[in-house]
């Protein structure tokens, strides 16, 4: 069953999905095109079963979705909003010490 989410906990599965690096770079890719998980995992260089947990976070932090085209799944953007986030969160100068102490930085917790 599916609902909606509140504002913090968008924000918050937001965050938790952007906290990998390679989450980041599925999503950039996306923003670009739909693209299929094969043509992902090579595209970005990471082995299929590493793509897929990635994909299953993703899915599950509500940011992306499996578009069924056959037999296969396209994985596209949820909402097309998030292109426009992503730019505009790529357009964010930010200011960061050295040696950040974010008690979440060695984390790599997915989205629940």
């Amino acid at each position: 069953m599916l609902h909606l989410a509140s504002d913090v906990d968008v924000l918050a599965r937001f965050g938790r999905a952007l906290a990998d690096p390679l989450r980041c770079r599925i999503l950039l890719t996306l923003r670009e095109a739909p693209a299929h998980p094969a043509d992902l995992a090579d595209a970005l260089g990471v082995s299929r079963t590493r793509l897929s947990n990635h994909l299953a976070c993703l899915r599950d932090c509500g940011l992306v979705v499996a578009v069924p085209v056959g037999r296969r799944s396209r994985y596209e953007l949820a909402d097309a909003r998030l292109a426009t986030a992503l730019d505009s969160l790529r357009a964010t100068v930010l200011a960061v010490e050295a040696n950040p102490s974010c008690p979440d930085a060695e984390t790599r917790d997915c989205c629940r």
